[in-house]
């Protein structure tokens, strides 16, 4: 389950990265998501996107509800800053900050040439997953800037191909995203959101970095997941209103968009600097 709500979850900042590099406004956009499985709810999201013409700012607060929030509670906060070059996603920094099952989680990574700096990470890698080779994490990106970087192609070019390595400062993920075609979505009590969409047909595979002991067949088998995305607001891309994905635990999972709206939140919790 962890690594599919990571690869939904930057779905969604990176869907809002708009190619109109020529203004000078930074957009600010807050979408809110609930997410069920088997028919109950499971989690609600809140993201913020500070979207510049040269840079880009991410915040993504989620935590587990109903009855996954009493057998598996967590709650987590990402958040990705970095720059535009030459229309490619170069991050500057990755933080990361939530507790789950009673445990805190800590990872802060800065990037030098490609290359991810390691800055803080708790707990230590070494006391529940096998290492991830030096030569595997040049030229990776963080989660939120890499599929920022692969929804950054959808709004240039209407489509979704595109393959990324994604490093957490924990595993290597390849992700890879394929253009499934225009859908309607039907109205239903879950959304606030119904009519037409470009769907993305993705999917997940752990490289490196497993959990000790579960570098195996079933944990390299790849998880696979859609975003259907629409324009919902004035002067800004295609948003994420839907978005399904595969789990191991508990099969497929949805998350309806639930609101949308511009502007920065109240407060600002963030960690890494403001556009």
């Amino acid at each position: 389950m962890a690594i599919m709500h990571r690869i939904a979850a930057t779905i969604l900042g990176a869907a809002l990265l708009t190619s109109t590099a020529a203004s000078a406004e930074v957009a600010q956009v807050q979408l809110s998501y609930d997410t069920y499985a088997a028919g109950i709810e499971v989690m609600q999201m809140r993201a913020f996107f500070g979207l510049g013409p040269w840079n880009y700012h991410i915040d993504l607060n989620y935590h587990t509800t109903g009855l996954v929030g009493v057998f598996y509670s967590g709650r987590q906060t990402n958040t990705a800053r970095g720059a535009w070059q030459d229309g490619q996603a170069m991050p500057l920094e990755f933080f990361g900050e939530g507790v789950w099952r009673g445990h805190a989680r800590r990872t802060l990574i800065s990037y030098d040439h490609g290359l991810p700096q390691i800055k803080e990470l708790q707990p230590p890698q070494e006391s529940e997953r096998e290492a991830v080779p030096s030569e595997l994490q040049l030229h990776t990106m963080d989660t939120l800037s890499a599929l920022a970087q692969l929804m950054r192609r959808v709004e240039h070019d209407h489509a979704c191909e595109t393959e990324v390595h994604t490093y957490d400062g924990r595993r290597l993920l390849d992700v890879v995203a394929r253009t499934g075609g225009t859908e309607t979505l039907d109205p239903t009590s879950r959304s606030a959101f119904t009519g037409p969409t470009l769907r993305c047909d993705f999917e997940g595979r752990e490289l490196a970095g497993f959990l000790t002991g579960e570098d195996d067949a079933e944990h390299r088998r790849p998880l696979h997941g859609s975003a259907w995305l629409a324009p919902l607001l004035p002067d800004a891309p295609p948003l994420p209103v839907r978005i399904a994905f595969q789990t191991r635990w508990f099969g497929w999972a949805t998350m309806y968009l639930t609101s949308a709206e511009h502007g920065a939140p109240a407060t600002n919790p963030s960690h890494a600097t403001q556009n």
